[in-house]
């Protein structure tokens, strides 16, 4: 990592522009949350959590309360209640899973799939069009750039999970 502040760097037009893409990606994706928490009648957080489940069921990798915490930002605690929310709203169930029935997982019920396949038939065309229609070569760029965003992203909350919060405050 680089000992210099990040803004007083040089930018050239098309990083600026890729920054504000990013940007601009973020909160559009975080409306779309918004319109998924309304279409389920679900707080925000409960949704966010909700379609975080779903996608990591239908990718074969199923999360538990601890990996969803850690993806949410929220204190394992939280998610426990959130999850009781999920589960008193039929959204989700807990399962042991594993020979010492110490692991749990929470899978997305049938109605949480029925209803986030409804959201996404509704309001994903366009995204959904928008990638189908992008070649291949450039798919595999953009791929290459967000897993490199991604990990410097996670390296940065990593470091900041790891402060001291009165080492970043001056008084």
């Amino acid at each position: 990592m680089a000992a210099s502040n990040s803004l007083s760097l040089s930018w050239s037009d098309v990083e600026v522009g890729v920054m504000h893409g990013l940007r601009d990606w973020t909160m559009a994706s975080d409306e779309l949350n918004r319109h998924l928490s309304t279409w389920m009648g679900l707080p925000v957080s409960d949704a966010e959590a909700l379609g975080q489940i779903v996608w990591a069921a239908q990718s074969d990798s199923p999360l538990s309360p601890a990996s969803l915490a850690r993806q949410i930002g929220m204190t394992s605690g939280a998610v426990s209640v959130l999850i009781d929310r999920l589960e008193r709203a039929g959204y989700v169930t807990r399962h042991r899973e594993g020979d010492d029935r110490r692991r749990v997982i929470v899978r997305p019920t049938a109605a949480a799939l029925a209803g986030t396949e409804r959201f996404l038939d509704f309001a994903g065309a366009e995204i959904a069009a928008a990638v189908r229609e992008t070649p291949d070569d450039e798919l595999r760029v953009i791929h290459a750039f967000l897993r490199r965003m991604v990990h410097a992203a996670a390296a940065a909350n990593t470091r900041l999970r790891e402060e001291p919060v009165s080492t970043r405050i001056d008084t």
